[in-house]
């Protein structure tokens, strides 16, 4: 008998700001699933990290653009449009159009019609990565095909999807998991079975973040030393690169300090003529976006992490940024801002340092006390590196996703000895 696929939709593959997703991938596959990748886009990242390279699943990647591919979306139309769902999935379409009147909903039916038609012949499930224009493409092909699915919502998806969409997608997948409370609690009260929603924290892979040695720092960032400083996330409004630039301008001039951020991101350049003009062009290093082994020794080499994200305009927000508790497992101190994802993950002052978002003065006054206090800042690494190895291990976060896959997890298995 031939093994059942799942259908995982993305809404990029490979991405280098998506290893949380990479990283589940893999663990489905070492778990015994039989995977079948589909892309929304080819992104343009400059380079891989060594993870999509074990990635058995084959990747199809649907049309971007439809008017870049006519006669493909036609050619499903034509076929798909005999299948018994296809009916429900085009009135769905319809009136979801009704209420979002853009190209980009008629882009997902497009998607929809040849992912339909390109999924395997045993595949039994799809599963979208990302609650916005993912699931949208994986509902309309599910409902063409007849077949369930099931969506892992993660950040901007939740926060940036009109209500009424979120409620309807709710009601019509089998089940959704979300990696913060914060989601959890707002897509639970939406959906009209809450029961449907689960809070399934990501966690990253320790055996890539393998414990790193680290030494009570002499550095004091005054006359004892420069204190390395580092941020790691895409140039974009939500990660608040502004107020961190804000920031930095108004420590006080006998601390000696140097910034290096890794990331790509469509406000980078808007944020270097930034630092230019607040006098800190020798004070930071941009590296770009680089692959994990650069990003790991990168956490090696810092004394302390920083990241201010914020509410963007658009509602857009981190949920639980994987850096953080990349940087965590390396025994690197982190600043961050009080988000309700990130709060989830470090304790003030316990595991780490929070600061209001938005309020650059705070986060000015906080990097000033770490940058002078190496003790603490090493005390902070030590505990923020216990409290990831204990809670956000991937292995372990991976078992209910997969018991809801239906396979068999060492607690299940435990379950049933008992």
């Amino acid at each position: 008998m031939p093994q059942h696929k799942l259908a995982v939709v993305l809404k990029g593959y490979p991405r280098l700001s998506e290893t949380f997703i990479a990283q589940e991938i893999l663990g489905l596959e070492r778990a015994g699933l039989s995977l079948h990748l589909y892309s929304l886009r080819k992104p343009t990242d400059p380079a891989h990290h060594p993870i999509h390279e074990e990635i058995q699943a084959p990747v199809t990647y649907l049309p971007e653009y439809l008017h870049n591919a006519p006669l493909t979306v036609l050619g499903a139309w034509w076929r798909q449009r005999r299948q018994p769902g296809y009916r429900r999935a085009r009135a769905t379409f319809l009136r979801d159009l009704r209420r979002d009147r853009t190209r980009n909903r008629v882009r997902r039916f497009g998607q929809a019609l040849v992912l339909a038609d390109r999924l395997d012949p045993d595949c039994d499930r799809l599963y979208a990565h990302f609650l916005h224009t993912p699931a949208s493409a994986t509902r309309y092909a599910a409902m063409i095909r007849a077949l369930p699915w099931c969506c892992s919502a993660h950040a901007k998806d939740i926060w940036t999807t009109e209500e009424w969409e979120k409620r309807e997608k709710l009601a019509d997948l089998d089940w959704l998991v979300t990696c913060t409370a914060f989601g959890y609690e707002h897509l639970s009260s939406l959906a009209a079975d809450p029961d449907r929603v689960s809070l399934v924290h990501h966690g990253i892979d320790l055996a890539r973040f393998p414990h790193f040695p680290r030494r009570a720092g002499t550095a004091e960032g005054a006359e004892g030393g420069e204190v390395a400083l580092l941020s790691v996330g895409r140039a974009v409004a939500k990660k608040g690169y502004d107020d961190l630039l804000t920031a930095l301008a108004s420590l006080p001039k006998d601390l000696a300090w140097h910034l290096t951020h890794i990331g790509g991101g469509s406000d980078l350049k808007r944020l270097q003529a930034m630092a230019k003009e607040l006098g800190l062009e020798g004070k930071i290093t941009w590296l770009g976006a680089q692959p994990q082994a650069r990003v790991l020794q990168a956490y090696r080499d810092a004394d302390l992490f920083v990241l201010a994200s914020k509410i963007a305009a658009d509602g857009d927000r981190d949920g639980l940024p994987n850096v953080l508790m990349e940087a965590q497992s390396q025994g690197l101190t982190c600043l961050a801002t009080r988000l309700p994802g990130i709060e989830e993950l470090i304790l003030d002052d316990e595991t780490g340092a929070l600061v209001p978002a938005e309020k650059p003065d705070l986060l000015a006054e906080a990097l000033a006390r770490l940058i002078r206090d190496p003790a603490r800042r090493f005390a902070l690494g030590e505990a923020g590196e216990r409290r990831v190895r204990e809670v956000f291990d991937a292995e372990t976060c991976l078992w209910d996703l997969l018991e809801r896959l239906g396979m068999q997890t060492p607690a299940k298995q435990l379950a049933e000895a008992n």
